[in-house]
């Protein structure tokens, strides 16, 4: 099946490139392209693309709050946002990614990452680089308030261990090696943990273990 698309970045040049590259693929599609966040939601509901390659800083609306009305708590029929952004963005990632993103990407990033990045959030996973996580997620976890400082009773202990850790950027390999564990055995923990907490996916996850400070 074909991946459809829509590209919103409120610079042409960037927005050409992006389309350019993806709709070199035989799997992927573009289907629109906008420059601010209200188009982006106009033409989300209309085009129903598969991804939305969403940039942060726009005119009319941000990508934020494009990413909230697209993928957000209570949206019936959810969008999957891909947020591409630059390091001297990435205070706004965090909230992006709360606002119901499925991942995020370097605007400088090779056009192999940003077509992967794409089927991978089309497929249903997340995308969420673990040494991104540890720079960007960490470097501004002083700014992200707990919403409440109770116990996570609904995890075991060991399922705990593991939230921490996706939280702290770490990759399946990575927790299985810290752990003990195999790969397959952090999988399962991942999937119960996501079940239990109501989670979507690992990018959820991670805003969760911060607002619930399990993770400073």
């Amino acid at each position: 099946m074909t991946v459809r698309v829509l590209v919103c970045d409120d610079q042409a040049l960037i927005r050409t490139g992006f389309a350019t590259i993806i709709d070199s693929q035989p799997d992927l599609e573009v289907v629109g392209e906008c420059g601010d966040g209200r188009a982006a939601v106009e033409l989300a509901g209309r085009l129903r693309p598969d991804v939305v390659v969403m940039d942060v800083r726009m005119p009319v609306l941000d990508g934020i709050g494009a990413t909230r009305l697209l993928a957000g708590a209570g949206v019936p029929d959810p969008v999957k946002v891909l947020v591409v952004t630059t390091f001297n963005l990435d205070e706004y990632v965090y909230e992006a990614l709360r606002a119901g993103a499925s991942g995020f990407l370097l605007k400088d990033a090779p056009p192999s990452q940003l077509l992967q990045g794409i089927r991978t959030v089309a497929s249903g996973a997340a995308l969420l680089a673990p040494e991104v996580t540890r720079q960007l997620v960490g470097r501004f976890a002083a700014r992200i308030r707990p919403v409440e400082e109770v116990a996570e009773t609904q995890l075991a202990p060991r399922e705990l261990e593991v939230l921490k850790l996706i939280a702290e950027g770490l990759s399946n390999s990575e927790i299985a090696a810290a752990l003990v564990i195999s790969q397959e055995t952090v999988k399962t923990y991942v999937s119960r943990i996501l079940t239990k907490l109501d989670l979507r996916d690992r990018v959820q996850a991670v805003v969760y273990a911060y607002r619930r400070g399990l993770v400073t």
